[in-house]
C-alpha cells in the first residue's frame, strides 16, 4: 500500500510541472535584429570595359577582405552612428509555427587588397602609362593603377525563408523563460553598393547603384529569453553576381564581378505580436 502512494504522488507532482511549463508558441509573431559580422571572400576576376573601347580588359583572382571598424561604444551602440560598422538589421514574419519569411540588409565592406599582383588580359588605349596588350602578364595593383572598394558598403538586400525548431529538450531543458532553437533558410535578392573606385587617372566614383544579385544559405543558433527577447549567431554562405559595376561618371564605363562570401554574424532581437 505505501509502494502505490509513493507512485502516486511522483505522479501528481510531474503532472504540476508539465502544467507549469507552457509551450511558446511562434506563428503570427513579427521580429526583428541588428547586429554586426565580418566577412571573408574568395578570389575573383573582374572585367572592365570602357567608353567607345578605351580598355577591355580582365584581372585574375583578384584579392580583398572586409573592414572591420575597432570597437567602441560610441561607433557600435550610438544610434547616430551604429550604421558605420559591418552590420545586419532585419524583419519578419512567423507564417507558421517553424517557418519565418524576412527582408533584410546585410551591409559588408568589401575592399580591394593594394598593391597585390595579378594576372591581366586585353588592351588599354586610354591615353594612360599603362596602355597596351596585355596576355597572361603581371600586373600591380598600384593606387595609380586600381583602387576599388565596396564599403558603404557591399548591400545585399534579400528575402529569407527560414525553418526554427526548439530543440531545448535534447539537452534536458523544458522552461518557458528560456529556449534554444536552431534555425537555418536560404535568401535571395539584390546588391545595392557603394562603390568607391578610382580606375587610371579617372575620377572617383562613388554612388550608390544597384549593380546585381546574390543568393545565400544559412544556419544559426538563436537563444530566447523570456519569450520575446534573443540573441543569435549565424553563419552564411553566398554567392554574389555583379554585372553592372559602375567604375567612373561616363555610363557606358563598367566592370563586371562574381565571388562567394563567408559572413559570421551576432545578432540582437525580439519577436512580439502586433
Amino acid at each position: 500500500m505505501s509502494f502505490c502512494s509513493f507512485s502516486q504522488e511522483n505522479d501528481t507532482e510531474n503532472i504540476d510541472i508539465l502544467k507549469d511549463v507552457k509551450k511558446v508558441t511562434n506563428k503570427g509573431k513579427f521580429f526583428f535584429y541588428w547586429g554586426w559580422n565580418r566577412a571573408n571572400y574568395s578570389d575573383s576576376d573582374i572585367h572592365f570595359t570602357g567608353d567607345n573601347g578605351s580598355y577591355d580588359f580582365t584581372l585574375q583572382n583578384v584579392k580583398a577582405k572586409d573592414r572591420q571598424t575597432p570597437f567602441s561604444f560610441n561607433d557600435y551602440l550610438n544610434p547616430g552612428r551604429i550604421t558605420i560598422p559591418q552590420n545586419n538589421y532585419r524583419i519578419g514574419y512567423f507564417l507558421k509555427e517553424n517557418y519565418t519569411i524576412s527582408i533584410g540588409v546585410d551591409h559588408m565592406k568589401y575592399v580591394m587588397v593594394a598593391d597585390q599582383t595579378v594576372k591581366i588580359n586585353g588592351e588599354i588605349n586610354a591615353g594612360t602609362p599603362f596602355d597596351g596588350v596585355y596576355n597572361n602578364a603581371n600586373q600591380i595593383l598600384s593606387e595609380d593603377f586600381l583602387q576599388l572598394e565596396h564599403t558603404d558598403g557591399l548591400n545585399y538586400v534579400n528575402v529569407e525563408f527560414r525553418r526554427f525548431d526548439d530543440i531545448s529538450h535534447l539537452i534536458g531543458l523544458n522552461h518557458k523563460n528560456f529556449q534554444i532553437n536552431l534555425t537555418e533558410g536560404f535568401g535571395a535578392g539584390i546588391l545595392y553598393p557603394r562603390t568607391d573606385i578610382k580606375l587610371f587617372d579617372q575620377e572617383r566614383h562613388d554612388e550608390f547603384h544597384v549593380a546585381g544579385w546574390g543568393s545565400s544559405a544559412v544556419v544559426g543558433l538563436n537563444l530566447t529569453f523570456f519569450k520575446y527577447f534573443y540573441i543569435q549567431s549565424d553563419l552564411k554562405f553566398g554567392y554574389i553576381y555583379m554585372p553592372d559595376v559602375k567604375t567612373t561618371y561616363n555610363p557606358n564605363d563598367g566592370a563586371t564581378q562574381s565571388f562567394t562570401f563567408f559572413q559570421r554574424n551576432i545578432l540582437i532581437g525580439g519577436r512580439f505580436h502586433l
